[in-house]
């Protein structure tokens, strides 16, 4: 059995492979329209709030080579966004579950290591 079936399409044209979990199999194909595809996909509407977080995440990987997991991903919003976003709840309230999963799905990174 091939591992190709336990993967889907994002896009009708068959481009954008997601794996399992539906994250990017190819991260280099990340685009802003990407990311809102995937968000459809997640049943959300990104706003300027919800973009201030993917872009500090994709940052975050960047420079750490990692996506962050939900304390350090915490830290990192209050360091760059002050106290008022830099808490769970407001990152709940955008990305509800798991936020630290569903922005790195929607950022078009992998599952943070700390994420179940």
């Amino acid at each position: 059995m091939s591992n190709q079936s336990l993967y889907r399409y994002l896009d009708s044209s068959q481009k954008i492979q997601l794996d399992p979990e539906g994250y990017l199999v190819k991260q280099d194909q990340w685009s802003d329209e990407i990311a809102q595809l995937l968000a459809e996909d997640e049943g959300l509407a990104l706003t300027e709030k919800h973009w201030e977080i993917i872009h500090l995440v994709r940052d975050f990987y960047s420079q750490y080579e990692m996506a962050p997991a939900m304390r350090p991903l915490v830290k990192a919003t209050k360091q760059a966004l002050g106290d008022e976003k830099g808490n769970s709840i407001y990152l709940m309230t955008l990305f509800p579950g798991s936020p630290p999963k569903r922005i790195a799905r929607i950022a078009g990174l992998p599952k943070p290591t700390n994420c179940l």
